[in-house]
């Protein structure tokens, strides 16, 4: 089981964790298995005995992964509806702890919650934390030359894996070169993020802006502030600029 564990990352969860089609629980379980499918996050795998899998039905679509191996996806049949290749296990897994489990496409699903909380856009990694701090640093952001914000009151959040993001008062923000948009994304640690585009001597730099008017509760702390993305913008912190960090959203 050691070489097995090095080639697919694998833990237990103490979550109870539920998820749900039509209003019908395909998955509860008490015990279930979080397994590192991606290197950003985990998906979660649930003992065959907690999944209605009388409500499975074999689908002629498969796929393989090496570390994992073969992929064997399954239609959900709940109420009059169907919901296409929703799950998937590996039956003849090289990882014998895999052969037992099932998982789920987590857009496939109505919903899923960690015990009576719901949960938004995949797991919540154990091994991230996210820390909101409020700070006296001197913040100054540019864009193109123009100073689109100046700070001494942010807040700055510490997620793991992450840079560190500099959330800021509306009132140190150059609201008046922001235009809101229709584009929203979902953190599972901070809630639904709303954007706004900045535009620079017409010059449109898409959704670089956002922010969480009603974050999830962990997250509080950055209530109703606006951080720009510091891969894309020229900051400077305490009168030191700093280098455009690398990372996913470079």
């Amino acid at each position: 089981m050691a070489d097995e564990r090095q080639r697919v990352r694998m833990e237990r969860s103490a979550k109870r964790v539920r998820t749900y089609v039509g209003g019908v629980a395909i998955a509860d379980s008490t015990a279930p298995w979080l397994v590192w499918e991606k290197p950003f996050y985990p998906t979660y795998y649930f003992p065959d005995d907690d999944v209605r899998t009388d409500l499975l039905v074999a689908s002629e679509t498969t796929d393989r992964v090496p570390s994992r191996g073969e992929i064997r996806y399954l239609t959900i049949k709940s109420g009059e509806g169907a919901v296409v290749d929703a799950a998937y296990h590996h039956p003849e897994s090289p990882v014998e702890a895999l052969r037992n489990l099932y998982a789920f496409r987590w857009d496939a699903m109505d919903s899923w919650f960690e015990e009576d909380v719901e949960v938004y856009t995949h797991p919540r990694d154990p091994h991230t934390r996210v820390d909101a701090l409020p700070s006296s640093r001197h913040v100054v952001v540019e864009v193109d030359g123009v100073k689109v914000a100046d700070s001494t009151h942010p807040t700055l959040l510490f997620e793991t894996g992450l840079p560190v993001r500099y959330y800021l008062p509306k009132t140190d923000v150059r609201f008046d070169l922001l235009t809101p948009t229709d584009h929203h994304t979902r953190c599972p640690y901070k809630g639904t993020a709303s954007y706004w585009t900045l535009k620079i001597n017409d010059v449109e730099h898409h959704n670089l802006v956002w922010g969480y008017p009603y974050p999830l509760p962990e997250s509080m702390g950055v209530a109703g502030l606006v951080c720009f993305y510091n891969e894309k913008v020229d900051m400077v912190v305490d009168g030191v600029p700093q280098e455009r960090p690398r990372s996913p959203f470079s």
